[in-house]
């Protein structure tokens, strides 16, 4: 079965759709919900077509539902902003308890984004839970755990966002960090046995293909290095357009200079940074991505954190020759997260090019990760920190990257989780001050933003606080779950 069934059923209509730019953002089609059955709805098409008269879009608006395409928010006036976020989990509470369209069932309900992502996403969920966290809501934190865990157990692991056509990628794994902060909130230790079996069907997923792996090359999410060490890396199974921004794909693909441009662009948006200077070859066009020979240090330390835990719920039921094995998978991960990622030359954390056994140039605040995290010693901290202070930080938070590109995950603009990741890093080393003004500088951005518009942002401009974010495939997004979330847990800090 593909990964986009639905969708490869309605494929020359659906391809006309998005050539014809008749909605002006590519989703709009991705996620709407046919009224008919698809072969009824293929046979039309067919036979009307290329009849006189024939109108693609009222042919599109009589077959499809698009209520629901979007999440529109009616605000109060001039609510304080933390009451308006506490009416907006209410707003952004979505169900899906049979898969429709696009969309794939999921048990419980969910916490959607806003704006244009009215889906289930997975990294977003962990900032989302932060907010849910601060305004005491524990059992859509468990809601948001339920529905991850039944993702794994049912698909193998969780989605990008709870759609048909993201079925060939995930995202940053978080799920054994959102286990924590239920624990951290609930103080239930039998949270981590009971979800021992799908901590380890993540871990089963990211690791697939490690066994047969020679040196020097590369399978699914896996690396293996000169050295026969083993990393992981971004990816995608398809290598096709991604329907949700179909025409931009296939637009970029004829100047395309690497090799698999489509898998690279969908192994980016894996990572949840669609897009950045960080995957460019030439660090400047998106014509030259080269992801797949990139093994990423966020996502590695995000894989230390799952062996972590692994080795924690092994102990927790006693399966000692469980927890010996991660226990070793991890204090090794540990080591090659310093060997590979740790960039003396300039004193801060880099993604590795695999081909060329390098570190990347790219200045990114993924860097951040083995702070977040605790991998990093005191003087490793000490020096990101001077270089976050330095280079990253602005009057309107942090941004992404040191280069303007015209991408969204550059500069100038900054972005929620990046914000508690800084905060919790240097509060995690003793570099309180520095925090303090991390989190003063995208507060007081997210205020000023919400007192001149009423709206809580996707992302915001870290240079030029008189103005709203842009950059990337479609406009600054209103809702926003992550800002939200990281605004409430960073005021209570």
């Amino acid at each position: 079965m593909s990964n986009q069934l639905y969708i490869k059923e309605i494929q020359a209509l659906f391809d006309e759709v998005q050539k014809s730019k008749i909605f002006e953002d590519q989703k709009m089609m991705t996620d709407a919900v046919p009224l008919f059955s698809i072969a009824e709805i293929n046979t039309k098409y067919a036979e009307e077509k290329n009849t006189e008269g024939f109108s693609l879009k009222d042919f599109v608006m009589n077959h499809f539902d698009f209520l629901g395409a979007r999440v529109s928010i009616q605000r109060d006036e001039n609510l304080p902003i933390k009451e308006h976020i506490e009416k907006l989990w209410d707003d952004l509470t979505r169900t899906a308890y049979e898969a429709k369209g696009t969309l794939l069932k999921l048990p419980k309900p969910y916490i959607v984004p806003g704006g244009r992502f009215n889906e289930f996403f997975y990294w977003d969920s962990y900032f989302i839970m932060l907010g849910l966290q601060a305004s005491g809501r524990v059992e859509m934190m468990e809601n948001i755990v339920e529905n991850c865990s039944y993702l794994i157990q049912h698909i193998g692991f969780v989605p990008n966002a709870s759609r048909t056509h993201f079925l060939s990628r995930s995202q940053p794994p978080y799920f054994s960090l959102m286990l924590d902060l239920l624990f951290e909130t609930t103080h239930d230790a039998g949270i981590y046995v009971k979800y021992q079996d799908t901590l380890e069907k993540e871990y089963a997923f990211w690791m697939n293909g490690e066994e047969d792996l020679e040196r020097n090359s590369c399978v699914n999410r896996v690396v293996k290095t000169k050295d026969g060490d083993i990393l992981n890396r971004y990816y995608d199974t398809e290598n096709e357009p991604r329907p949700e921004s179909y025409l931009i794909d296939i637009e970029d693909y004829k100047t395309a200079t690497g090799e698999e441009f489509y898998r690279n662009i969908r192994s980016a948006c894996e990572s949840g940074w669609d897009f950045s200077s960080r995957w460019f070859a030439d660090g400047e066009h998106i014509q030259t991505i080269e992801t797949l020979n990139l093994a990423e240090v966020d996502l590695n330390c995000l894989l230390w954190h799952l062996e972590n835990t692994l080795a924690k719920s092994s102990a927790d039921k006693n399966f000692s020759e469980k927890n010996q094995y991660f226990s070793e998978r991890a204090a090794r991960r540990r080591q090659m997260i310093n060997k590979y990622f740790w960039d003396e030359k300039t004193g801060t954390y880099k993604d590795y090019q695999t081909k060329k056994d390098t570190k990347t140039p790219s200045e990114h605040i993924a860097a951040l990760y083995p702070l977040f995290l605790g991998l990093a010693d005191q003087e490793q901290a000490k020096s990101v920190a001077k270089i976050i202070s330095e280079k990253f930080l602005y009057r309107g938070g942090l941004v992404t990257t040191t280069k303007k590109s015209g991408q969204q995950w550059d500069l100038p603009n900054a972005w929620a989780p990046y914000q508690w990741l800084g905060f919790k890093s240097m509060k995690n080393y003793g570099f309180n001050e520095l925090a303090e003004t991390i989190k003063e500088n995208w507060c007081s951005n997210v205020e000023r933003v919400y007192k001149n518009t009423g709206k809580l942002m996707e992302k915001y401009n870290a240079l030029d606080t008189e103005t709203i974010a842009g950059g990337g495939e479609y406009p600054n997004q209103d809702g926003f779950g992550w800002t939200n979330g990281v605004y409430l847990q960073l005021q209570q800090n």
